[in-house]
């Protein structure tokens, strides 16, 4: 399955090849490094108006994103997953853990959906990006913001009793955590997962993966997520489809279960 959103207005991919993708943020025209994009680019005269990322403000739908580019090239959101938004916006949950929660999107999905969400990130500057994009968006008072280790979050929980009823997780490739622990996808994903099976509710509602890893098939996502919860998944990849020629970009691997 691939999944690739059709919702921005205040965003385009324009056009992808030699390492390279050339998108729309709102005002600005801006390349930046793509390492999927393996082929030849498709217009090359679309990357002649290309400049930098201005600060500003974006949508999707009723979420709002500041943008500005980091030292990694990052501009705080990554459009494919408003496939995953999408999804959260029809789940019915009252409470919702977020780890590896970086500027927020998928707690504020679930956030204008209902849910009081729990979000969990150990950069500070992550954390307080995603608490201007959620004062933005109105929902920064329905979210319980959480400076922490995402792993060691998850054992004091279980250790605490509490439960949830939808969780989200997003882990890095590789990271470091409040206190320099240190986090390997491949190493820790697995009991990761089981261990967060601890924290739902007796009536669960979703439990979503998120992933960016090249070495891993979202097949092994879904064979993880539906082992732990013994019941069938969707899996798949996310994408965007690009303006030139309509080359769908990979972007990122999902495993998802719903009620």
């Amino acid at each position: 399955m691939m999944l690739c959103p059709d919702g921005w207005r205040d965003y385009e991919l324009l056009d992808t090849g030699d390492g390279m993708k050339l998108e729309k943020w709102g005002s600005s025209v801006v390349s930046r490094k793509e390492p999927r994009a393996i082929w030849r680019k498709g217009n090359p005269d679309m990357w002649k108006n290309q400049g930098d990322l201005a600060e500003q403000v974006i949508s999707y739908k009723e979420l709002k994103f500041k943008l500005k580019q980091t030292t990694f090239g990052h501009t705080g959101v990554f459009p494919e997953q408003a496939a995953n938004w999408n999804w959260l916006g029809q789940q019915q949950a009252k409470s919702v853990l977020n780890l590896f929660a970086y500027t927020g999107g998928a707690t504020m999905a679930a956030a204008l959906a209902g849910a009081q969400v729990t979000h969990v990130d150990a950069s500070k500057p992550a954390m307080m990006w995603a608490g201007e994009n959620a004062q933005l968006t109105g929902v920064k008072d329905k979210i319980r913001w959480i400076q922490d280790d995402a792993v060691k979050f998850v054992k004091r929980e279980i250790k605490r009793g509490t439960k949830y009823d939808g969780i989200i997780m997003d882990p890095p490739r590789f990271g470091r955590g409040a206190s320099g622990e240190v986090w390997k996808f491949e190493d820790g994903i697995s009991k990761l997962v089981w261990e967060c099976k601890e924290l739902l509710s007796p009536a669960p509602q979703f439990f979503l993966i998120n992933a960016y890893t090249a070495d891993l098939s979202s097949v092994a996502l879904g064979n993880l997520l539906g082992g732990v919860m013994g019941k069938e998944v969707e899996f798949g990849e996310l994408g965007l489809k690009e303006s030139s020629k309509g080359r769908i970009l990979p972007a990122g691997i999902f495993a998802r279960w719903s009620k």
